[in-house]
């Protein structure tokens, strides 16, 4: 058998390796788009076989498919388009997609990838012979009915974007925010000094410490949910312009009402298909929320990075699972790889943000937005990025963290800011010099006090007592 088939396309006879269910569109589109190599991604083609099933099922309801039109289908023949199509969002044939990512904007190479593969697929399930010139299950006439790539393919982005939110980066920021939850209480009563502006302040427990960095996070899964939220509108029902012309009144409607079903997703028709058609607002805002988590994630790894530096000449008020071998050259060296990774993950977010944005605003001209593809692609992969390495950063340090008590503690007597629970009893300026006079002979506060007389010993231990100064005192 030969290595290539003779497919047929509007321009004419193109060379398809043999075996490819897809066909004429989608060869000319994989030599016109040798650019990084990056398919789709997997999630992205998925959502096109559940959008493209939806739009099945729509039409067999609505009785377009097995009409009066132009090649009608039996019910066979729905079946097998609709079994092809659950293929495609099962992931069964995801080797079917070889398009780059860089391709043509509206992503209508990708669009009709998909109509080839679901095609020829539920051609061979009904038991005819997929290489046939004529088509009796055709990628344009059937499975693209009632559709325009300017309408389902960012249908499929939302839809896709909206799955991995819910289903990987909101568990796994909840799992995060557990976490840290579990240390926060674990570590209520370790007392340690504060820090602002990277100089000594006052003291704070190591529980409460972390307890603000689990609200951090706490506060990441709502606006993930938000995040959700802003792509739960789907241009389905449009087609080409928003007009929705070549479709019925109700398409868009069942359309969205089937995605949620399947997906357990508020999915809803697009409020004003115009808007939706042409732009992409809903996945600026929705990545803007993803980038404000990606800000947060850095901030609370970068944190504790800092936290566990030492072991002997940083901070060292908390110890990370050792993970590696931390130098090529320093033997014994441990370093806080995990956090290391956090860090570098969501810069790649906030950078992926900036390309979403310039996407958004400068990629929609009139009725289309051309940017479509390297939006879809680069929301998912910060969905993906920051799902994977915060599971990996619970799992291989936030969960083995413990705290040095003794290190914590060593740090409160001799910090200046014990000075700062004093103000009540001798006022500022006094309270100030005393610092001062502190640092310039290394003592502490405590011994000054108890050498000048400055309140009585019953009264400097109330005041000077470092859990005390951790709470609002009336």
């Amino acid at each position: 058998m030969s290595e290539l088939r003779t497919e047929r396309d509007s321009m004419g006879e193109v060379q398809v390796p043999a075996k490819a269910y897809y066909g004429a569109q989608t060869q000319r589109a994989v030599e016109n788009f040798p650019i990084s190599g990056w398919p789709l991604p997997p999630d992205l083609i998925h959502a096109l076989g559940l959008v493209k099933y939806a739009c099945g099922v729509a039409n067999r309801d609505i009785g377009k498919l097995t009409g009066s039109g132009k090649n009608p289908l039996d019910d066979a023949g729905v079946d097998a388009m609709l079994a092809a199509c659950r293929e495609v969002a099962e992931g069964k044939l995801d080797g079917e997609f070889p398009i780059d990512v860089f391709q043509t904007g509206s992503g209508t190479s990708s669009n009709m990838n998909t109509n080839e593969v679901i095609a020829n697929r539920a051609i061979e399930i009904t038991g005819s012979d997929r290489f046939q010139a004529e088509k009796p299950i055709h990628p344009n006439d059937h499975v693209n009915m009632g559709q325009s790539t300017n309408d389902i393919f960012p249908t499929a982005i939302h839809v896709a974007t909206a799955r991995k939110i819910k289903g990987d980066l909101i568990p796994a920021l909840q799992r995060f925010a557990d976490a840290l939850s579990q240390k926060a209480k674990d570590w209520d009563q370790v007392i340690k000094i504060g820090r602002t502006h990277l100089a000594d302040a006052t003291p704070l427990r190591l529980g409460q410490e972390f307890g603000g960095f689990a609200r951090q996070l706490e506060l990441s899964v709502a606006r993930a949910a938000r995040a959700m939220e802003a792509v739960l509108e789907l241009p389905a029902g449009g087609t080409a312009v928003g007009t929705g012309i070549n479709t019925h009144p109700e398409f868009g409607r069942r359309v969205a009402e089937c995605l949620a079903s399947e997906t357990g997703i508020a999915f809803v028709e697009a409020l004003n298909h115009f808007e939706a058609n042409a732009q992409r607002d809903g996945l600026v805002e929705c990545h803007g929320q993803l980038r404000a988590i990606a800000s947060t994630l850095f901030n609370v790894s970068n944190n504790i990075r800092w936290l566990s530096s030492g072991p002997r000449c940083g901070f060292a008020e908390v110890t990370l699972p050792d993970r590696q071998p931390g130098s090529s050259i320093m033997p014994g060296k441990v370093n806080p790889v995990m956090c290391e990774s956090m860090m570098q993950v969501t810069a790649r977010v906030m950078g992926n943000d900036q390309a979403i944005a310039m996407s958004g605003a400068a990629g929609g001209q009139f009725q289309l937005n051309i940017m479509m593809p390297v939006m879809g692609h680069t929301v998912l992969e910060s969905i993906q990025l920051m799902a994977s390495c915060t599971l990996a950063f619970v799992d291989f340090c936030a969960e083995g963290m413990e705290a040095n008590i003794e290190n914590c503690k060593a740090s409160v007597e001799k910090s200046l800011s014990m000075v700062t629970s004093l103000n009540p009893f001798i006022g500022y300026e006094k309270a100030a010099a005393l610092a001062k006079e502190a640092f310039k002979t290394g003592r502490t506060i405590r011994d000054l006090c108890r050498e000048q007389g400055v309140l009585p010993e019953n009264t400097l231990n109330e005041a000077l007592d470092p859990m005390r100064m951790t709470e609002p005192q009336e």
